[in-house]
């Protein structure tokens, strides 16, 4: 787990493979803004390959999120095309041979917290380029 989420007290996990449906198997909440951590994981490897997140803190101060908060950016968010990655997602794990994913969810900005989701997505993102030279694959740009 990197530092930087430690200090996140609303946060779960869930596991996902290329035969479940995401919408059902996703454990994120619709009012929650802030990041997703997305892990391949076959056999005994686990390999961060995607950050994600949602929520845009306005210059007053308040969170702008869209309906479906952290949930409906993990299901429907756009990604390898033009579709949600209740489809994608499924499809791109057997091109690649995936066995499932992990995902990992953080709410940055609540009542209690009040941290950007997209500075704590760049400090992941940052942080794995320091360390691996490249983004996480499934990333495309930052």
């Amino acid at each position: 787990m990197y530092k930087e989420l430690k200090k996140f007290k609303q946060n779960n996990s869930f596991t996902f493979t290329a035969n479940d449906n995401l919408e059902i198997v996703c454990n994120a909440p619709e009012s929650g803004s802030g990041i997703f951590l997305v892990y391949e994981v076959n056999e005994e490897n686990k390999e961060l390959i995607m950050v994600g997140s949602t929520g845009t803190v306005q210059n007053d101060g308040t969170l702008k999120s869209k309906n479906g908060g952290l949930f409906d950016k993990i299901v429907n968010g756009h990604q390898f095309a033009k579709t949600g990655r209740k489809y994608s997602w499924p499809a791109q794990m057997k091109l690649e041979n995936i066995d499932r994913l992990e995902v990992y969810w953080y709410d940055t900005f609540n009542a209690k917290t009040k941290v950007i989701p997209t500075f704590i997505e760049g400090q992941i993102l940052q942080n794995f380029l320091t360390d691996n030279g490249k983004l996480p694959r499934w990333n495309v740009a930052f």
